[in-house]
């Protein structure tokens, strides 16, 4: 069967205008260019509903939107946000226009971090720098309006791999308490489409098993695939899931990742971590950005759902 057959026909129109970005080393360059394009479109966050501030985590620059009004000595919940790009490209700054929306519908302060770069900046950089910007974020809550006891992780591909593998870190490390982790498609598993196969339907538009290969090798060398990959590289390589918050993972059938995202999901449970997963039929990677495909506007609703629920309980 033709895996186009099988997309959901309101998702049609925007993959046919998606420009593939070609990712190898050649192009990387590129590709690094056009992506954030990809993500503002030109457009401008509107800082009179979420104030910017950018701080730095020591050598990690933390993009910070706090949501204007209200009282002045409102502590807010948190959400320290990991953005996308293969491990290898992205910037916490093309998603701006999102996070002061985000921030002021969800009355939230969102925290991006700009973490380093593969294959320039392998294993562990960019982890270290997400645990950096955590440790920051609680150190300095007062300073910021954040309420320190509701702090949650979550980012898309692979920053939703990151952020379960900074859910795993933090639970490790004990010094910052983590109440929720909000995984979009996320990136966990460095097997997939090195030594494990991915389903037939599995990967075939936008990110791709060869894009997967690439952004996992320039991550972790010839070590990915391998049978001593850490966990704060590839969380689905944690041997013990317990103990970490509550988790909502979101996928598309036809995602390269369907596989080790409910697979992931399914651990969770099983370790006693409250889990909500979802999966959209006819939907690959990326899909949520669609602006009018039903599809993708009950993604974006159930994730803010999740996150409300999260950061506001009772």
């Amino acid at each position: 069967m033709n895996p186009r057959d099988l997309v959901d026909p309101e998702l049609l129109p925007l993959l046919d205008h998606q420009p593939d970005i070609v990712l190898d080393a050649a192009s990387l360059l590129g590709a690094r260019t056009a992506l954030p394009e990809l993500f503002t479109g030109g457009q401008q966050p509107d800082l009179a509903l979420a104030s910017l501030v950018v701080h730095q985590a020591g050598q990690v620059p933390v993009r910070v939107f706090t949501p204007i009004g209200g009282p002045e000595d409102t502590k807010h919940p948190v959400l320290l946000h990991i953005h996308g790009g293969g491990m290898v490209m992205g910037t916490a700054a093309m998603m701006d226009v999102q996070h002061a929306r985000l921030a002021a519908e969800l009355g939230c302060v969102i925290a991006s971090v700009e973490y380093r770069l593969a294959p320039e900046n392998p294993f562990p950089a960019a982890i270290e720098d997400c645990y950096e910007a955590l440790r920051w974020l609680h150190r300095h809550a007062a300073a910021l309006a954040v309420d320190p006891t509701r702090i949650a992780v979550g980012g898309e591909s692979a920053g939703g791999g990151l952020a379960a593998s900074l859910a795993l870190m933090a639970r490790d490390r004990g010094e910052v308490p983590i109440v929720f982790q909000h995984l979009i498609y996320p990136m966990l598993d460095d097997r997939t489409a090195l030594t494990v196969e991915p389903g037939p339907h599995a990967g075939h538009f936008v990110w791709t098993r060869e894009k997967n290969r690439f952004g996992w090798r320039a991550l972790l060398g010839n070590a990915a695939g391998g049978p001593d990959t850490s966990p704060y590289a590839a969380a689905a390589r944690a041997a013990d899931l317990s103990g970490l918050p509550p988790a909502f993972i979101s996928v598309g059938a036809l995602d390269l990742f369907i596989d080790e995202d409910i697979e992931y999901a399914r651990r969770l449970i099983t370790a006693g971590v409250p889990c909500e997963l979802h999966v959209f039929p006819g939907a690959y990677h990326g899909f949520d950005s669609a602006p009018q495909v039903r599809s993708a506007m009950v993604a974006r609703n159930r994730s803010r759902a999740a996150l409300r629920r999260a950061l506001h309980p009772g």
